[in-house]
C-alpha cells in the first residue's frame, strides 16, 4: 500500500496527536512529583525531591506496595498454572463444548471490571460466606490474569505444532521427558511474557480490588484513591503514581521484547 506525501503527513500528525493525548497526562504526574508547591500549581516553579523522601518514609505507602506485590505474585502463579493447563487442554484436544469452554476462559477479560467485582463479592460473601481479604483478592485477580497467560500459551502452541513432540515420542521419550526437553523450552518465552503481563494487570487493578479486598487489605491503587484528596497528600500521591506507572510499564515492555525476540528466532 502506497500513500501520497500528504496522506503520510496527515497520518503522522494524527498519530502524534493521539500519542500526546495519551501520554501528556502521565508526564504531568511525573512533573508534579517534583513540584515544590504542595497545591500542585502548574507549571512548577522549582524542583524538589522532598515528596519522594516523604513517600519513601510513608508506612502506609510501603505496606500498600508490599500488599500489591504479594497479591500480584500469587495471582500470577495461579494464572501460570491454570492458564497453561487450560491452553494445553483446549489446543491439543478436541471434545464436545470446546468452543464454549474457550469462550468462558477468555470472558473475564472482556467483562466490565465492576460486573466482575460485584459478582465475586456476592459469591464470596453471600454464597461461600468467606471473609474478604488477601485470599479473595488473589482469586479475583487470577480470574482475569489467567486470560493473559492462556492467550500467550495458546498462540505459541499453535505456532509450535506437534512434530517435535511426536519425534520425541518416536525416539522413546516419555510424556514428562518430552515436556521437559522439547515442549517447555519452546514455551518459556510465552510463559514469561504472559506472567509479566499478568503481574502488571494485577498490580494496578483497582475496580475488582475495591469489591474483593475487604476493609483491612489496602493495595497501592486503593491507597492512592484513599489519599488523593487529603490535604498535603497530593504530591506524595503523585510520587506513588509514578512508581505505579514504572512497575506497570516495565513488565509490559519486557514482555513485548521477549515476544518479539521469540518471533525473530522462530
Amino acid at each position: 500500500m502506497t500513500l501520497s506525501p500528504t496522506s503520510r503527513r496527515a497520518l503522522l500528525a494524527v498519530t502524534a496527536l493521539v500519542l500526546v493525548l495519551m501520554y501528556a497526562p502521565l508526564l504531568v504526574v511525573v512533573a508534579n512529583s517534583f513540584n515544590p508547591d504542595p497545591s500542585m500549581t502548574w507549571p512548577p516553579d522549582g524542583f524538589t525531591t522532598e515528596w519522594w523522601v516523604r513517600a519513601f518514609h510513608s508506612a502506609g505507602a510501603r505496606d500498600a506496595v508490599l500488599t500489591s506485590v504479594e497479591v500480584a505474585l500469587a495471582s500470577t502463579a495461579v494464572a501460570l498454572v491454570l492458564g497453561t493447563l487450560m491452553a494445553f487442554a483446549l489446543q491439543r484436544f478436541r471434545f464436545f463444548g470446546r468452543n464454549t469452554v474457550n469462550l468462558l476462559v477468555i470472558l473475564p477479560i472482556a467483562l466490565p471490571g465492576i460486573v466482575t467485582g460485584v459478582a465475586l463479592n456476592n459469591a464470596f460473601r453471600g454464597i461461600l460466606a468467606i471473609e474478604l481479604g488477601v485470599a479473595t483478592l488473589v482469586v479475583a485477580h487470577a480470574t482475569f490474569c489467567i486470560v493473559t497467560v492462556f492467550n500467550n500459551v495458546v498462540a505459541r502452541l499453535r505456532r509450535m505444532g506437534g512434530n517435535l513432540e511426536e519425534a520425541s515420542a518416536d525416539l522413546g521419550a516419555g510424556l514428562w521427558t518430552t515436556f521437559r526437553l522439547v515442549t517447555f523450552p519452546q514455551l518459556r518465552s510465552a510463559l514469561l511474557a504472559g506472567g509479566l503481563l499478568a503481574f502488571a494487570l494485577s498490580f494496578d487493578e483497582i475496580i475488582v480490588t475495591t469489591f474483593t479486598a475487604g476493609p483491612g487489605t489496602t493495595t497501592l491503587p486503593i491507597w492512592i484513591l484513599n489519599n488523593l484528596f487529603r490535604p498535603n497528600q497530593a504530591p506524595v500521591v503523585a510520587v506513588v503514581a509514578v512508581v505505579l506507572i514504572v512497575v506497570s510499564v516495565v513488565p509490559i515492555w519486557i514482555a513485548q521484547r521477549i515476544a518479539g525476540e521469540a518471533e525473530t528466532v522462530r
